[in-house]
């Protein structure tokens, strides 16, 4: 006859742990597989704005980022801006460069489409509408959602490009034209893909679509 053998306190331990780990190295590989698991998502649809002609709904790769613009503050940056949105300029656009924790920059029509992006000069694109003056605006905090125009080193060559702050910027303030502000999903796009050693992301994620709510 078979004796049934009891399992020891410890083994009933190691048998626990081993579950417990089993469990956390499924849920972690999920968790890094899916990098939107976890990001709430925002339907425009089911909110309500006090001007929704100044809101646009940007989609990247973990949901919608909701942008309110401001062209009381900075009128013909905004214009450009509406612009390029309504005619579909920035669908599938790179998110070219990715510092993490401080921005997000897009908008290079000229080298950063998806399918035929130019690794050796994205970010220097233009968008074939010509450059347009800096509407500087020292009122203006640059805080976290903050979404501006860049520019080159000189003033007066905003284009197409833009960003946006993840973090509070005080040092942008007077600095950049700023056309609106993130109000909703900021955290969509803390997912964007970055590099820790560059700013210029390799295969880097591209808005989906970007228009104007109204």
């Amino acid at each position: 006859m078979i004796k049934k053998i009891k399992q020891t306190r410890l083994e009933k331990i190691l048998i626990v742990f081993v579950i417990i780990l089993g469990i956390i190295t499924f849920g972690s590989f999920v968790s890094i597989k899916n990098k939107c698991l976890f990001v709430k998502k925002h339907n425009p649809e089911k909110l309500k704005f006090k001007n929704p002609n100044n809101i646009a709904v940007l989609n990247a790769p973990c949901g919608n980022v909701i942008i309110e613009l401001y062209p009381d503050i900075a009128p013909n940056s905004v214009k450009r801006f509406k612009m390029l949105i309504k005619s579909g300029k920035y669908n599938d656009i790179a998110f070219h460069r990715v510092i993490k924790n401080v921005l997000v920059q897009a908008g290079d029509l000229e080298f950063g489409r998806k399918n035929n992006i130019n690794y050796a000069y994205v970010g220097t694109g233009k968008s074939g509408y010509g450059t347009i003056s800096s509407e500087l605006n020292e009122d203006f905090d640059f805080k976290k959602g903050s979404v501006a125009l860049a520019r080159t080193e000189q003033k007066n060559t905003e284009d197409s490009q833009f960003f946006i702050l993840l973090d509070d910027a005080p040092l942008f303030e007077g600095e950049y034209s700023p056309v609106g502000k993130v109000i909703y999903g900021l955290n969509v796009l803390k997912k964007i893909k970055y590099d820790d050693k560059v700013e210029y992301v390799l295969r880097p994620d591209f808005i989906n679509t970007f228009e104007m709510l109204k």
